[in-house]
């Protein structure tokens, strides 16, 4: 029998929490996170960054999950992401990739950070015309 989606995904942020020598998923993980991804950057080969980056994702998205109250999702374009409120998606995964491209421009601290504008922006979306 094959391990669920939702399991796997919740092992490998399991896995990179135990790495990281971190006792929650939080804005502080976050930051950690972000420094892990910097030091990767410099030493890590192209063939290997597509299974650090969903490895990196996946405890993206749990530190979402419990810092937002969001859980693991399906987006519009059939991504794997995190869901919160029922009305807003973000994609751990394209914001791990965006650092390891671009750097500390990019950071994953900044993503989370705007995570409440952007919730608040979505609370405020009328939905009529």
């Amino acid at each position: 029998m094959s391990e669920s989606p939702l399991a796997s995904l919740q092992r490998a942020a399991e896995a990179v929490r135990q790495q990281l020598h971190l006792n929650t998923f939080d804005a502080y993980a976050v930051q950690r996170l972000a420094d892990f991804i910097e030091t990767l950057r410099l030493i890590i080969k192209p063939a290997e960054q597509e299974g650090v980056v969903t490895a990196l994702g996946c405890f993206l998205g749990q530190c979402l999950i419990q810092a937002y109250r969001g859980e693991w999702a399906t987006g519009a374009d059939s991504t794997t992401g995190v869901g919160i409120n029922g009305n807003t998606f973000f994609n751990p995964f394209h914001h791990v990739a965006q650092q390891f491209a671009h750097g500390l421009p990019e950071s994953v601290v900044t993503s989370f950070e705007r995570i409440p504008e952007r919730l608040q922006a979505a609370s405020g979306r009328k939905n009529w015309i």
